[in-house]
């Protein structure tokens, strides 16, 4: 064994990290953004949890109790529906995970310091908020009475209070395989489509075929179509046995429409299609797309609510999320999935999808053919 052999090697491959310039973010960028976001996601407490009062009463102990809620912090009061109709579809739609419903006589009840009690909703298509919703529902609601109750006051071998009860929408026991398997159909279909689109071209550039193609006479349109179809139809068979597998082995109940859940999907691959498209072009070696395609993908799982409620994270992170495709498309699975949530119900999220759709799979399309035509 030759140190000095070894040392030439050691001093070769230095010399050729220095030369990628575009490896060299990735390798030291890459590990100070993970730590940034495990920092802020992992170690933040869930806030300002999005929340729908829907006051019957129309007193002063209720205007206090929706006061108790947005001043607890954990809360943030987005709607005030005027009937259940209307809450019913911001939950549906996603607008909101948790609501209160504050029934006709609260206020009598309270001032004759009779029991009474408040209902809480949560929508329980997320696991891991509704189970956060619920527990800071009941805390807040103990504390209130606690303040309008001073004393033990006893009526019929109860004490007197505010009694929260707790109602969980569309998954009531809170099984985490129920918001898991609806999220993995469209986290798997972007890991499938956009790793094997960001390596599609640089794997030919890298075996020297892609010049032998084009001296043959297959148009340029016919290798772009050669080149997305066979990704897309693997997608799509990967989708359908997650599917399979998840409502029969798993028993998570679909209540919603395979149209629509198909619909969104296919905006949400298009997407993906554009972004490998870009990593692809913006690549020259395999492992450059790799690293890249690794580098995007972190962020948007931690920051798009499929391992972390979005309420946790602060408002500069939370400001974030909304430039995240998959965090519109896990909306429109979880809620089409266990709500049954229609088009017309989601149609911001589907609007969403579609801009991303629209501008990452054009813009990747053009580029690929300016690629092409170099």
């Amino acid at each position: 064994m030759s140190w000095k052999r070894i040392k030439l090697l050691i001093w070769k491959e230095f010399t050729q990290l220095k030369r990628d310039k575009s490896m060299l973010p990735i390798l030291f960028i890459m590990p100070v953004i993970q730590l940034i976001l495990f920092g802020y996601v992992v170690g933040s407490d869930v806030r300002n949890l999005r929340m729908a009062v829907l006051d019957q009463d129309g007193t002063a102990v209720s205007r206090r109790i929706a006061d108790a809620f947005s001043g607890s912090g954990y809360f943030k009061i987005v709607d005030r529906p005027t009937s259940e109709a209307e809450l019913k579809d911001d939950i549906d739609g996603g607008k909101v995970v948790v609501a209160v419903v504050i029934p006709r006589g609260t206020g009598n009840s309270v001032k004759g310091k009779r029991a009474s009690q408040v209902q809480i909703i949560v929508d329980g298509s997320d696991s891991r908020a509704s189970q956060v919703a619920s527990s800071y529902s009941q805390g807040v609601i103990s504390n209130l009475s606690n303040e309008l109750y001073p004393s033990a006051i006893m009526k019929r071998g109860s004490p007197a209070g505010v009694d929260a009860r707790v109602r969980v929408l569309y998954n009531p026991t809170m099984r985490a395989v129920n918001t898991m398997v609806p999220a993995l159909l469209a986290f798997i279909l972007m890991m499938s489509v956009q790793n094997t689109m960001s390596q599609a071209i640089v794997k030919e550039r890298e075996r020297g075929t892609l010049e032998q193609i084009f001296v043959t006479p297959i148009s340029r349109g016919e290798y772009l179509l050669g080149k997305l179809l066979p990704y897309a139809a693997v997608a799509v068979i990967q989708v359908i046995v997650t599917f399979i597998v998840g409502t029969l082995w798993f028993r998570v109940p679909f209540r919603g429409s395979v149209v629509v859940l198909g619909f969104g999907l296919m905006l949400f691959m298009f997407s993906a299609l554009g972004l490998g498209m870009i990593i692809s072009l913006t690549s020259t070696t395999r492992q450059q797309a790799q690293q890249m395609a690794m580098f995007l993908q972190l962020p948007t799982m931690m920051l798009s609510g499929f391992m972390f409620p979005i309420e946790a994270f602060p408002r500069w992170l939370y400001a974030l999320t909304y430039a995240i495709p998959l965090r519109y498309a896990l909306v429109i699975v979880r809620s089409n999935f266990l709500k049954g949530s229609t088009i017309s119900t989601l149609w911001m999220q589907f609007m969403a999808m579609a801009v991303f759709s629209v501008l990452l799979f054009l813009f990747g399309l053009t580029r690929f053919r300016k690629r092409l035509a170099d």
